[in-house]
């Protein structure tokens, strides 16, 4: 059921309000510009697309247009960062950080200056961009770099949380948004701390221990609920955090149930389901499968449709528990 201590939605499954994770960020920098007058963002000609209109509406004069220069747009965060400033910067995430990835290692993260970089379009839910604005490999990227924390919200609220914090992290950030709307799970009551992960679906005797990230989150707890009714117990835990990754919470789940499931909008490698494995290998190991995008590009398509060609809807998830679960009984 759900966990009532994560205080989440009452209308989760009842019609949820739906928005944009980048809507959050929008929400955040003007919140966060309004607590720290260091605060500014910077963008790549995509103001619009990435809501950091929203920040330069309140604050003209804290809003940097570099023009479509990616690799400029992240030095010149750095330079900012080192002066005193909290640059956030904005693009689409197949450019920052998969254009400017080296800027990024080289003035950011050797330096580890408190910058924060913001991949907006992030994943599937680009939709009808096709391949090469669907990106798909941003968390691998980033997760790799010494330094950095690696944010993924879950829904708007959620993301509108990790702008704030991310205000206030003091060194490398990435946070990955998302263009399609989508649904709200979270509320403004709901605790949010960097590199703390949230169990949001908790049964008594959990069978197997889903981990999730990112905004298609919500096509976890839906199959909880439909599991649940087949008589399979599970657990939902949002990990937002990959990096650092709450490996505390993450193995009490992991051995409650002795298996479990990973689910993210990403390439299986590198990304959450990587993070986890490398952890359970270590501390913890048992039957787990991977869930993300099976090492192939993206393409044109509805957000829905590609969830589903991509196998990442509910019946998908609900299928993979129940593999990784005969694997644990065999």
């Amino acid at each position: 059921m759900l966990n009532k201590g994560a205080k989440l939605a009452e209308n989760i499954f009842d019609n949820p309000d739906k928005a944009g994770t980048r809507e959050g960020f929008g929400k955040g920098s003007v919140e966060a510009g309004k607590l720290d007058e260091r605060i500014v963002v910077l963008t790549a000609d995509l103001a619009e697309s990435t809501y950091a209109h929203h920040f330069q509406k309140a604050f003209p004069e804290r809003f940097v247009q570099m023009g479509v220069a990616e690799q400029n747009l992240a030095t010149v965060a750095a330079g900012m960062a080192e002066y005193g400033k909290i640059p956030f910067f904005t693009s689409f995430a197949a450019f920052n950080p998969g254009r400017n990835w080296e800027q990024i290692r080289t003035t950011i993260c050797i330096n580890n200056v408190h910058a924060i970089c913001c991949g907006m379009h992030a994943g599937l839910l680009t939709g009808p961009d096709g391949a090469t604005h669907q990106v798909l490999e941003d968390i691998a990227l980033m997760r790799a770099l010494p330094n950095m924390i690696v944010i993924s919200p879950c829904d708007a609220e959620e993301a509108r949380k990790a702008t704030l914090a991310a205000a206030k992290a003091g060194k490398p950030v990435y946070m990955r948004f998302a263009r399609e709307k989508t649904p709200i799970l979270t509320t403004a009551e709901t605790p949010f701390e960097i590199g703390k992960a949230i169990v949001m679906w908790q049964a008594e005797k959990p069978q197997v221990a889903i981990f999730t990230t990112g905004p298609l989150s919500y096509n976890t707890l839906y199959s909880a609920k439909e599991l649940e009714k087949e008589g399979i117990q599970v657990s939902v835990t949002n990990v937002h955090t990959i990096k650092p990754l709450d490996a505390d919470t993450i193995l009490s789940q992991a051995k409650e149930a002795g298996a479990v499931v990973t689910y993210e909008e990403h390439q299986v490698h590198g990304g959450l389901g990587g993070a986890i494995a490398e952890l359970l290998s270590k501390n913890a190991p048992m039957p787990m499968e991977i869930m993300g995008v099976q090492d192939r590009y993206g393409q044109s398509g509805e957000a829905k449709e590609l969830v589903e060609e991509y196998g990442l809807g509910i019946s998908h998830i609900i299928a993979t528990v129940k593999k990784v679960l005969a694997r644990k009984t065999a």
